[in-house]
């Protein structure tokens, strides 16, 4: 990457909040904490140091609450929420649920799964109809507990007996 970088003098920007991106091909403007950046191209390569979207409910800030997954093993024999529509949310719920030991919750605002692709959703499908993860579509989250999670779904409160809950939004 370094011999890349200096090859085309590609200006880096690093440890930098960027707040929004304006602009399209060739003429973008990257607003900043530190003002604005105008740039012909733009690379977001947040990697682990990015801020995760968070949920905006009460209890999110419980230790048992995670914005990113890395090992499914963790979670062997404990109650899992995955929160989140995309194809790391999907992913997550399938690693986990395929170890067999773990109940599995999926919680997604809409009422389809439109933003992963086929091979995940398909996935997950099987999943549930074989009984070993819990779909909950479209639904809301709406205050995490140390021993449970409270959930908008279909026209009713549920309360979600929880051990951990991982947030890919």
């Amino acid at each position: 990457w370094t011999k890349a970088i200096e090859k085309l003098q590609v200006k880096v920007e690093e440890g930098i909040q960027v707040n929004g991106i304006d602009g399209e091909d060739a003429a973008f403007a990257v607003h900043t904490a530190r003002g604005v950046i105008e740039a012909r191209q733009v690379v977001l390569a947040i990697g682990r140091r990015g801020t995760p979207r968070r949920m905006g409910v009460p209890g999110e800030e419980l230790q048992k609450v995670t914005y990113g997954f890395t090992d499914a093993e963790q979670y062997g024999g404990r109650r899992v929420l995955v929160v989140g529509g995309g194809d790391s949310a999907l992913e997550a719920a399938i690693q986990i649920a395929e170890l067999g030991t773990a109940e599995v919750a999926l919680s997604y605002r809409g009422a389809e799964l439109g933003r992963a692709r086929q091979a995940n959703r398909d996935k997950l499908t099987a999943l549930s109809e074989a009984g070993q993860l819990t779909l909950l579509l479209p639904s809301q989250i709406k205050y995490v507990t140390e021993t449970e999670v409270r959930i908008e779904w279909d026209g009713r409160e549920l309360r979600l007996p929880n051990d951990d809950v991982i947030v890919n939004i």
